[in-house]
């Protein structure tokens, strides 16, 4: 069983998709590992748009494609105003050209800012183990010339 068929409650809704089982709240955060308010929070962001019959939220599958888009797209350091603009710039009739060149170039630009993130990274733990070494001997000085009196 996928991710996106996993966990759905069966509701009849006039705008949803034939055969499209919505997805509660409380199932959604599950399956993604998210909490209720993170999920309020990118509906407010109008990065989803649940159904609302009455005060329940039900997802549909669109709803869940984009939240893995979403966390996806934090997860590799974009914010959400960069995310929303990727993902509205998706039309399920068109051949998205312009959305997969946005993705692709916002895509590159992330990828050299997180090798240059590594390398710095990389830099200041090279540094830091230098540091603790230095400790360490400076450390394990004193206590060899008062063990060998």
């Amino acid at each position: 069983m996928d991710i996106i068929s996993a966990g759905k409650a069966p509701v009849s809704h006039a705008s949803q998709d034939k055969g499209d089982e919505l997805t509660r709240i409380g199932d959604m955060a599950r399956l993604f590992g998210v909490t209720l308010r993170a999920l309020r929070f990118y509906e407010d962001k109008g990065l989803i748009q649940p159904i609302r019959q009455g005060t329940t939220r039900l997802y549909t599958k669109r709803d869940r494609a984009r939240l893995r888009l979403i966390l996806l797209g934090r997860k590799v350091g974009f914010s959400l105003r960069e995310v929303k603009q990727m993902l509205d710039l998706y039309d399920p009739k068109g051949s998205n050209t312009r959305q997969l060149r946005l993705v692709l170039d916002k895509s590159e630009r992330q990828l050299k800012r997180l090798e240059r993130q590594r390398q710095a990274l990389e830099e200041a733990m090279r540094d830091l183990r230098g540091l603790i070494g230095d400790v360490r001997g400076q450390l394990e000085g004193p206590q060899r010339l008062v063990a060998n009196r």
